[in-house]
């Protein structure tokens, strides 16, 4: 997926979750940050981050904080991006090259599932989840409790018990990662909705991305640890 007049600041404050303070060219620009998560790894005072320009001048803010850099990664924590990335690989053939056709948002049960794709074998249930949380080069998610996280693992163990094929697809929005894992520090519920839903056939997969300021693209699968 590709952004449009994206240009560097340097992070200064998040006064609530849906905005940031940046500095841009000597001058504090109001931000809208796309991720609502705590984020407080990343979000460093002094750190550089990549800000989109709005297309509507009218908006409130005229900018878009879309990745961040730790260290020598470049991460992106637009919370958006992971579905966007996914759907157009998956399009594509990336995730599974019998697809013919990608239906977004689906219903199934009590939930809106990210993904429904048709192949010649039947449909196949796929939810999303955007991982931004690092240390030391391995990965982990939720880095915030999600109770919806956990609704759409049972809604996922459901789908496989009645027969049908679900995955949880992981989308690590940096490259050079080891492994991904579930946050059992921060919400035990969902690594052990997780485990549960694994072992009730649940395919659990993860990607990495290859991440500029401008751009983001699925590219390498690498371990699950459960």
């Amino acid at each position: 997926m590709q952004y449009h007049t994206v240009i560097f600041g340097i992070f200064r404050s998040r006064p609530n979750r849906f905005i940031a303070m940046v500095e841009v060219d000597g001058q504090e620009q109001v931000c809208h940050v796309k991720n609502t998560g705590r984020c407080r790894e990343l979000l460093v005072p002094g750190c550089t981050v990549y800000l989109e320009k709005a297309e509507n001048p009218a908006r409130k803010t005229a900018y878009d904080l879309i990745a961040v850099q730790k260290g020598d990664k470049l991460i992106n924590m637009d919370a958006q991006a992971p579905n966007k990335v996914f759907g157009e690989w998956a399009a594509r053939g990336g995730f599974d090259p019998s697809v013919t056709a990608v239906r977004p948002e689906y219903v199934y049960g009590a939930s809106r599932l990210d993904f429904c794709l048709t192949t010649p074998q039947g449909l196949r249930l796929v939810e999303v989840k955007g991982v931004t949380l690092e240390e030391n080069g391995f990965a982990r998610f939720p880095d915030a409790p999600t109770e919806r996280g956990v609704k759409h693992l049972h809604e996922l163990q459901r789908a496989v018990e009645e027969g049908i094929d679900a995955t949880i697809f992981f989308v690590v929005q940096m490259s050079g990662i080891r492994s991904v894992a579930p946050n059992d520090d921060t919400h035990p519920e969902f690594g052990q909705a997780l485990r549960k839903a694994a072992a009730a056939g649940v395919h659990v997969a993860a990607w990495e991305c290859d991440v500029t300021p401008d751009s983001l693209t699925i590219s390498r699968e690498f371990p699950v640890i459960l």
